[in-house]
Parts: C-alpha cells; sequence; structure tokens
C-alpha cells in the first residue's frame, strides 16, 4: 500500500489517494476541494480510481467528491448515520461563505467492520461517532486514517449538529487502544502515532 497526500480548500483538509503500486488501483478519501489536484496526480501515475469515501460529510470534506466522481465514476461511499449532514454540504459551506458543489447521492452505505479494497489493499471501516454521528475511521495494517476524529495533539469539535462528546471519548479510546506504533492520518494537520497521543492529546485527560 502507498499513500499520496493532497492538501485541499481553504481550511486545509487532507485528503488523501491510498493505492496498490503493482496494479495501481485507488481510493480517495475525503476529496474535500481542489477535484483537479486530485485528478491531475492521478493522470499522471494512472491510477485508477474505483471508490470515494467519506470519513464523514461536512461540506469541507466533500466539496470534490461531484467533479472527481463525473470524470472517474467511482463509487461514494458513506455511513448512513452520516446522510442528513453530507446532504448539506452545499448550504453549510456557504454558511461558511464557501461556493460548495453539492455532492451526489452515495453509491453505497458502509457500516463497521466493511472492507474497502484498493488493489490488495484492504481498509477496514471503523465506525468511530463524536464529531459528527456517523464519523468513520479506514484501518490497515499499521495504518488509520482518522477524518475529524484523532487530530496530532486534539481531537474534533463537537458542537455541530450531530456532535457527541460522550461518543467522542468511546471512539478515541478505540483509536488510542490500538498498538502504540499505530501510524494515524488525519483530516487536517500532519499525521502522528498512537503513542504520540498518549504523551501528547489533551483528551487523553477525558479516559
Amino acid at each position: 500500500m502507498k499513500i499520496e497526500t493532497i492538501v485541499v480548500g481553504p481550511l486545509q483538509v487532507n485528503c488523501y489517494i491510498v493505492y496498490d503500486e503493482k496494479c495501481l488501483d485507488a481510493v480517495v478519501v475525503d476529496p474535500g476541494d481542489e477535484p483537479e489536484k486530485v485528478l491531475k496526480l492521478a493522470k499522471s501515475r494512472d491510477f485508477r480510481i474505483s471508490a470515494i469515501v467519506c470519513t464523514h460529510g461536512h461540506f469541507d470534506h466533500t466539496g470534490g467528491i461531484s467533479a472527481l466522481r463525473e470524470k472517474t465514476g467511482a463509487k461514494v461511499l458513506l455511513h448512513i448515520d452520516e446522510l442528513p449532514i453530507y446532504l448539506q454540504s452545499a448550504s453549510h459551506g456557504a454558511i461558511w461563505g464557501l461556493n460548495i458543489t453539492q455532492p451526489p447521492h452515495p453509491d453505497q452505505f458502509v457500516k463497521e467492520g466493511d472492507d474497502i479494497p484498493a488493489g490488495s489493499t484492504v481498509l477496514k471501516v471503523m465506525h468511530t461517532p463524536g464529531h459528527s454521528p456517523g464519523g468513520i475511521c479506514l484501518a490497515t495494517d499499521s495504518i488509520v486514517f482518522t477524518g475529524d476524529t484523532v487530530f496530532a495533539g486534539s481531537v474534533g469539535r463537537t458542537d455541530f449538529p450531530g456532535g457527541s462528546i460522550e461518543a467522542l471519548k468511546v471512539s478515541f479510546k478505540r483509536i488510542l487502544s490500538l498498538p502504540p506504533d499505530t501510524i494515524l492520518y488525519p483530516g487536517h494537520g500532519n499525521w502522528t502515532t498512537v503513542a504520540d497521543e498518549w504523551r501528547q492529546n489533551f483528551f487523553v485527560n477525558e479516559l
């Protein structure tokens, strides 16, 4: 498995392309904006994008989906509990003064334990509510894409509609129960590890 990171949009979202370097099958995680960047990289590397996965439905993580799906035909995957938020991507973006193209209806709903393949690589879905009700993380080998559940030194805010501090505590504990050397790729900011978060994340005090 290989990973390419593209930081997109005014809120600096980490969009990840996860791919099999042998067959070049790829999955895009959270294309929140600037789909042309994703498409340019995919074309230059001959990636075949089969799926677009949303860790959650907030507009800054979904704004590039429409164009990416149109150009690639990739299926859009989302947890069903996130659908109400996802369907308001454009209107929520407008509140922030941003012109967001409303993403298309998801092609498939994913749930806890589902597998999302990218060639020989498999991303395992972890339902991790708290920042939002249908938030998910994607785990493979010793790597987890955490969306806005866990950041380096922080966690996702819970004051948006559907957020829950109690649910976030459970999800956070679950992530920090993984092996210490597990690498965490968050929705914003730098990558980190479970061991680092035990040392530096203020939310550890909530456990």
